[in-house]
């Protein structure tokens, strides 16, 4: 899948969705002025630039694993500790954070349950841990249009309700598998608009994720198929998509 893509294509395709989520998880898992921050899979800097608002910059650290999201992170938040690296792997001492966040990143993870475990071992005792994942598997997340019109041409093709936490309750799991406890879970929504069927489809060309590996691999052929296949699925002229992502919080042992 890809993510060594440009920050632009990224925000383009996912910041859409990613940017407005943003704030709704940070107030979700409770963060607050004074706290030391880390946001794991940080991307270029959706939630990473809400962290710095709430807490300041020095209160901050990110990593992701695409050099390119974290040149853009640095470019465009300096002060933030941002590094490049994965979640399996946080190069930071025990308990050197009171909040360590994954926003959209558990279910790209190469291991999830060692992501989260990483996740707390950053964390202080009685500090917390938050995730969230789009609710890929119930229809709720913003790919679905996308993925049902694919199926409905190319019913073997992958997708990504399969994916670590993409269904009701596993994200939970997950947290609970990766020695975390006083586990909790919630939804968050938001709704992002659209001025016709182009500006929607136009972003799954830039090859980010799944979604848009699936479209580069097609021909002009099937990638006008699989357009007119979304148009059939989608209001005619503006409309307003409602994207859904499950969350759960926890506390370090």
């Amino acid at each position: 899948m890809g993510f060594e893509v440009t920050a632009a294509a990224y925000g383009s395709f996912m910041g859409r969705f990613s940017e407005p989520l943003a704030p709704a998880f940070v107030e979700a898992a409770g963060v607050s002025v004074g706290q030391r921050v880390l946001d794991v899979g940080a991307g270029p800097g959706a939630l990473t630039a809400v962290l710095v608002d709430l807490v300041g910059a020095e209160r901050v650290a990110a990593i992701d694993p695409s050099q390119s999201f974290v040149a853009a992170l640095r470019d465009r938040l300096p002060g933030v500790d941002a590094r490049a690296g994965s979640a399996e792997d946080l190069p930071w001492e025990d308990a050197s954070f009171d909040v360590a966040l994954a926003q959209l990143v558990v279910h790209f993870m190469r291991d999830p349950v060692a992501g989260l475990r990483e996740m707390g071992r950053v964390t202080r005792p009685g500090g917390t841990v938050s995730a969230c994942v789009w609710d890929h598997a119930g229809g709720g997340g913003p790919l679905s249009v996308f993925w049902d019109a694919v199926h409905e041409l190319d019913p073997l093709a992958g997708g990504e309700r399969g994916l670590a936490g993409a269904h009701e309750g596993h994200l939970a799991e997950l947290f609970t598998e990766a020695g975390l406890v006083d586990v909790g879970s919630g939804v968050l929504s938001v709704d992002v608009a659209f001025a016709d069927l182009d500006e929607w489809w136009q972003p799954f060309t830039y090859g980010v994720g799944p979604a848009g590996a699936y479209v580069a691999d097609l021909d002009e052929v099937g990638r006008e198929a699989l357009k007119s296949e979304c148009a059939r699925r989608l209001p005619a002229g503006a409309f307003t998509l409602t994207a859904s992502a499950w969350l759960a919080t926890g506390q370090p042992t």
